[in-house]
């Protein structure tokens, strides 16, 4: 009965089952086979994750060769799978391989005669690349199940870590859609519903961020999880499988020789060179069509076939020409999903095979890289880095925690410690040595590097850690004393004490990362807060306290709920943040709390513009940091149905970088007339620049044509066509902007400068009315990435960010984007703050 069944499900797929012959195949096998278990031939439909879970699980279960693990779990609460594949002899001692692979790696111990080089296989990070985790199902069958010499050897001599689905929302997203266009017969036109997505497509994670972008931020579970295990396992090989436009054909690195990151040992590319040579006598078997070194470079450290590059593993893209769908006509012909997917098993292939015949190189060069970072640690002038932060603990202990997880050493200083002229405070202050394992991604972390040898990106050219957490941080060329420091950095955030009761008010700074998430608990529990708009020194029970700018304060005076202090009391047990008891509304200094300088906080209501013409990436990074760090949900909606919405309903409307050219003037005075009202229109980039087009922003902007004019382009031969691409473009770098700390929209931050990213050439011109300019570029703004030299004059007399009233209303605009990858929780106050201080400010921008 079950044989009859699966034919029907066969038959009903539209496919013949005999249509699809993989190359391998595993013959008379008594192991479950993917199409017994998905009931259909693999690429005949895109299997959903679950399927392919199902599948994993089955096979682990009847083979001695393979073992499945959950490591995490997706936003979505997908399983996070990773199968290990080996011998069954190795299989059963894989905790003792572990161990003695990372301290051969990391203590230079001698590395066994028997050891096994460690393989990555990760697949399908991007969920609209389906090749990959679709392959994965027959990797994993062919290495369980084949009984051919070779693959025995293959087993014995490696551990093999396979992850076949990376982003699992965004792979279901996107099998979900191609599924449900899939007819009787494949429709292979380009223009065919199936293969044109909507927005936001399945390439990105639930929050519509790029996973493949995440590895060094670690923003995401799914990253965090794949990370974890990267660092307990150190491969030797990282396989990163994706696709890329249909009309290519298949790539594998090396990619373009002059764009890889620097601090990469060139024996590393030339590792890479010799395992090309397996990929291209695979290909060579099969008539397929490759390329390699004319495209994708191996810079931004962030990314998946990078990261490793510097940890002494080697990293290879590979890039197969994408049906999106299951057939798809292109300049090479007819290409249909099946092809995508036995390509992908060629490529996994073919790396098992180069890197077990590289075994012994690959394990000696890993073990190499690491003495060669400590006799580069041991001759480098800086001895490390110091971090310092006395303001906002919880920004602090976020980038420390990314630090960890990277395995980075990290020492607290138990006591003052004096460097020349500079003071590093006990408790505020953390070293970070360079003579450690990870010399080289420290010295990547921390890098402020403004010219390369090739200037052209593929993505960005910055990424400095500190920056982006608006930590400071300098080099140093001495060491503290060992006693000095403290061991290691632990997380170690109490939550609050119980409150006295019956007091005056109770107030908390503004300055750390968790007070606007107190703040949305407490007003979600319909306490009354004002914020302070001045410094003030109040009397508490036992002492004077002083309290910053934007300070919240609970005065009893004006609660209405009868258990107000039980929810107060209540939610400030759940946070770090001091709560201090205020005795009475008399202050020492500065106003007294029944001033009118202590402005009323609102819950908000948050409308993001989110769809079509819209960057889904920069929507979703708005829509995932209102919710992490300012504790708000916001409202999604597609820019087309503005004119259907009840605008009333919001306080706030985002307007992320995007095309809202499609508005008219019914759409444009809709927006009016509700800021007028007292609505905060927040845009940044294009948003802002669409702002200032209509009229509701009061500035000029500078973007386009105007800024590439900037860079010559005379005399130029067609080979200088892309290095002038490049230098036209801001593919990513940091710049430095000028804060007026007195104005309501930086309340909280301590220092009058802020390291901001830009990504983009836009810039906004610098309002001449006063009071409007709430953050300027600096007059020497490059801080780390490229960045054309003829720009730099301009972006120094631009804007960061202006604010203005509008009616009752408030207009807010950046020029670039303030939660940048989610990791930029610096210039993401400016962003938090618009939400409960957009109106505490009161400007005429004419």
């Amino acid at each position: 009965m079950k044989y009859y069944t699966l034919l029907a499900l066969l038959a009903l797929s539209g496919y013949s089952f005999a249509q699809t012959k993989y190359v391998p195949t595993v013959q008379n096998s008594t192991l479950p086979a993917p199409e017994q278990v998905l009931g259909f031939q693999v690429g005949d439909w895109h299997a959903r994750h679950d399927q392919i879970q199902r599948y994993m699980e089955q096979l682990a279960a009847a083979s001695p060769r393979a073992q499945l693990d959950i490591i995490g779990y997706s936003h979505e609460q997908r399983p996070l799978l990773q199968l290990v594949i080996s011998s069954e002899q190795n299989l059963q001692r894989l905790e003792q391989i572990r161990q003695q692979h990372v301290t051969a790696v990391r203590d230079g111990e001698g590395i066994a005669d028997d050891a096994p080089v460690i393989i990555w296989l990760g697949y399908s990070i991007h969920g609209n690349e389906p090749s990959g985790a679709n392959a994965a199902l027959l990797v994993a069958q062919y290495l369980a199940a084949a009984e051919t010499e070779e693959v025995r050897s293959w087993l014995d001599k490696a551990v093999i870590l396979l992850q076949p689905s990376l982003n699992p929302d965004g792979h279901d997203r996107f099998a979900q859609w191609a599924n449900s266009h899939k007819g009787m017969m494949a429709v292979s036109d380009p223009q065919h519903r199936e293969h044109n997505e909507p927005w936001p497509n399945g390439r990105p994670n639930h929050y519509w961020f790029d996973l493949n972008r995440d590895w060094l931020l670690l923003q995401h579970p799914e990253s965090r999880a794949r990370i974890a295990q990267y660092q307990q396992w150190l491969p030797n090989i990282v396989a990163d499988y994706h696709e890329m436009g249909k009309d290519s054909t298949f790539f594998f690195q090396p990619g373009i020789p002059s764009r890889n990151y620097p601090l990469t040992p060139k024996r590393n590319f030339v590792l890479t060179q010799e395992l090309a040579n397996f990929h291209a006598a695979a290909f060579d078997q099969a008539k397929q069509l490759y390329f390699t070194e004319e495209s994708f470079d191996d810079f931004y450290v962030g990314k998946g076939s990078t990261y490793p590059d510097i940890q002494g593993s080697v990293g290879i893209l590979f890039e197969q020409a994408s049906s999106r769908g299951h057939a798809q006509d292109t300049d090479n012909g007819l290409l249909l999903f099946s092809d995508t997917i036995q390509n992908q098993l060629t490529a996994s292939l073919s790396t098992i095979k180069g890197a077990v015949s590289k075994r012994t190189e690959l394990l000696s060069y890993q073990q190499d890289f690491y003495k060669s970072a400590q006799q580069q640690a041991r001759n480098s002038k800086t001895k490390g880095y110091m971090l310092t932060e006395s303001a906002d603990k919880t920004r602090f202990a976020a980038l420390l925690d990314v630090l960890q997880r990277h395995h980075v050493e990290v020492y607290q200083l138990n006591r003052d410690w004096q460097d020349g002229d500079t003071s590093y405070a006990a408790g505020d202050s953390y070293y970070v040595p360079l003579q450690q394992p990870q010399f080289r991604l420290v010295k990547a972390m921390f890098s402020t590097e403004k010219n390369f040898a090739d200037n052209t990106f593929y993505d960005v050219s910055a990424w400095t850690l500190p920056y982006a957490y608006n930590i400071a941080f300098s080099a140093i060329s001495r060491e503290p004393a060992k006693s000095q420091l403290t061991t290691s950095w632990q997380s170690s955030a109490a939550k609050n004490k119980a409150l006295p009761v019956n007091q005056y008010a109770y107030a908390f700074n503004w300055q750390d990362q968790q007070a606007p998430l107190l703040l949305q608990a407490l007003l979600r529990e319909k306490l009354v807060v004002r914020a302070a708009m001045a410094a003030f020194t109040a009397r508490s029970i036992d002492s004077d306290i002083s309290f910053s700018a934007g300070a919240m304060v609970v005065a009893a005076g004006l609660q209405s709920e009868a258990d107000w202090f039980n929810r107060l009391q209540r939610v400030q047990q759940q946070f770090s943040v001091p709560v201090y008891p205020i005795s009475s509304g008399l202050t020492a200094q500065g106003s007294d709390l029944g001033s009118r300088r202590f402005a009323a906080v609102l819950q908000p209501t948050v409308l993001v513009l989110a769809g079509p013409d819209i960057n889904s990436t920069e929507a979703g990074e708005a829509w995932y940091n209102l919710e992490r760090l300012a504790g708000v949900s916001p409202t999604l909606a597609e820019p087309q149905r503005l004119r259907q919405l009840d605008l009333s309903l919001y306080s706030h409307i985002i307007l992320p970088d995007g095309n809202y050219n499609q508005w008219q003037e019914k759409e444009i005075n809709q927006l009016k007339e509700w800021a007028q009202r007292g609505g905060v229109l927040w845009g940044h980039k294009r948003g802002a620049a669409w702002l200032a087009k209509v009229g509701l922003l009061k500035a000029g902007i500078w973007q386009g044509e105007e800024m590439s004019s900037l860079i010559p382009s005379h005399d130029l031969s067609y080979q200088d066509k892309e290095m002038l691409a490049g230098k036209q473009r801001i593919a990513g770098a940091i710049y430095q902007a000028e804060l007026d700390l007195s104005h309501p929209l930086t309340f909280g931050l301590t220092r009058t400068t802020l390291p901001v990213f830009k990504n983009s050439t836009l810039l906004l011109q610098p309002s001449p009315m006063p009071f409007v300019n709430v953050a300027l570029y600096s007059s020497s703004p490059q801080l780390a990435g490229y960045t054309a030299p003829e720009y730099i004059p301009r972006i120094s007399q631009s804007a960061v960010m202006l604010a203005h009233n509008i009616g009752k209303g408030r207009v807010i605009a950046m020029s670039d984007n303030p939660v940048f990858r989610g990791y930029f929780y610096g210039s993401s106050r400016l962003l938090v703050n618009a939400l409960y201080l957009g109106t505490a400010f009161s400007t005429a921008a004419d």
